[in-house]
């Protein structure tokens, strides 16, 4: 990885993604379906785990609630999309490094890459993210993708395994978000279904599809989300997620998501 970047190439980087607040429906019909075209295997990620129990609210561990979604959204995707194979980057309570739960993806040719994970913020912060790979365009983007990126100090030689990345530089956060440029689109195209089921059907207040350079979706070969499902430093969210209802309306509004993103993919009936 190149240590500097010229202002005028930074210039240009930033001028080719879009702002959070551009990010608008023409992405869902600016590709037509691609023939022959078939969705068949999506890998799952449940942020954070094991010694790394992410965020906190007063009663519950971001980890724990990651997991819940994720299983319950693998279980709506092999019910109801039988010919779409399913790959967890973790099923139990057990700490994956950030970059391994991308290798996974890879390892499998994954067409699609799912992390799901919980906020944290200053009181009143509250409602859902989602996030692509890309440069963060204000400093709350960069702070989020700051606190999720802080995982790899957990691991004995970050440095080396993510080439002297220093999760508290700026300059950092803007090298890694370059990577995932060949997959924004479909990326933004499922974020966006994303967003649209949570702001409809499941009635969540909404923060929109936002971009930043988190890891977890560095190193992915294919379209990747990021889902940030509600605040657990909101008690009113965390109570939310808490709950087993709250876990089956967030999972079940990314599967709907999900389906729509196949569906557009692949040409198929409008439902």
């Amino acid at each position: 990885m190149r240590r500097g970047l010229l202002a005028g190439e930074l210039q240009t980087v930033e001028d080719s993604v879009k702002d959070d607040e551009k990010v608008d429906s023409q992405l869902l019909t600016a590709n037509s379906p691609s023939k022959g075209y078939r969705l068949r295997t999506v890998v799952l990620d449940a942020g954070h785990g094991g010694k790394d129990i992410g965020c906190n609210g007063l009663n519950t561990h971001e980890a724990d609630v990651a997991l819940a979604i994720i299983k319950d959204l693998g279980r709506r995707i092999e019910a109801g999309s039988p010919g779409v194979r399913v790959i967890y980057t973790r099923k139990t309570n057990v700490f994956i490094p950030l970059d391994e739960r991308a290798a996974i993806a890879n390892r499998h040719h994954a067409d699609l890459f799912i992390s799901v994970h919980c906020n944290a913020g200053p009181q009143g912060s509250h409602g859902t993210e989602v996030w692509t790979m890309g440069l963060h365009k204000t400093t709350a983007n960069l702070g989020v993708a700051q606190r999720e990126n802080s995982v790899i100090l957990q691991e004995k030689d970050y440095k080396s395994r993510y080439n002297g990345f220093d999760p508290h530089s700026p300059q950092s956060h803007i090298l890694f978000s370059l990577f995932q440029s060949a997959y924004i689109t479909n990326s933004l195209r499922l974020a966006q279904r994303i967003d649209q089921q949570f702001r409809g059907s499941v009635g969540r207040s909404s923060r929109g599809v936002k971009q930043a350079g988190f890891i977890v979706l560095w190193k992915s070969t294919m379209p990747s989300v990021l889902v940030e499902a509600g605040f657990l430093t909101d008690h009113s969210e965390e109570k939310y997620l808490r709950d087993q209802a709250g876990q089956q309306a967030i999972a079940g509004g990314i599967y709907r998501a999900f389906r729509a993103y196949k569906r557009d993919l692949e040409g198929g009936p409008a439902e």
